[in-house]
């Protein structure tokens, strides 16, 4: 079983997308996003903290991604609005990933990650 983000796609310079994870039978810490340029190292984006369900998010997306999780489900969303080119990447969604764990502020034991196949979001005109 793995995570599996979808959702992505190509939209306009200020559009919005919503990427989903489905997490249901993952037990993990902490949830989140990240992303990937070719060439680039990976960049936290979000994250969920199961413990209090605090969100955390990076300087670089802040005020316009927005994620939340259903409970229900188990299954993680990424809203992003006011999207911009440099946000084009490989999404993935990811548990307890040191990235998320640092971002979310996680501070039980380590815990062994997981993260599956991506999105892919473009931006362009």
């Amino acid at each position: 079983v793995q995570l599996q983000a979808s959702g992505g796609g190509l939209v306009q310079p200020g559009g919005s997308l919503t990427l989903s994870c489905a997490a249901s039978g993952f037990d993990y810490a902490v949830i989140g996003w990240i992303r990937q340029v070719p060439g680039k190292e990976r960049e936290g984006v979000s994250c969920f903290s199961r413990s209090d369900g605090s969100t955390y998010y990076s300087d670089s997306v802040k005020g316009r991604f927005t994620t939340s999780r259903d409970n229900v489900n188990d299954t993680v969303y990424l809203q992003m609005n006011n999207l911009k080119p440099d946000d084009t990447a490989v999404y993935y969604c990811a548990t307890d990933l040191p990235t998320l764990a640092i971002m979310c502020q996680w501070r039980g034991p380590k815990r062994r990650g997981s993260w599956g196949q991506g999105t892919l979001v473009t931006v362009s005109s």
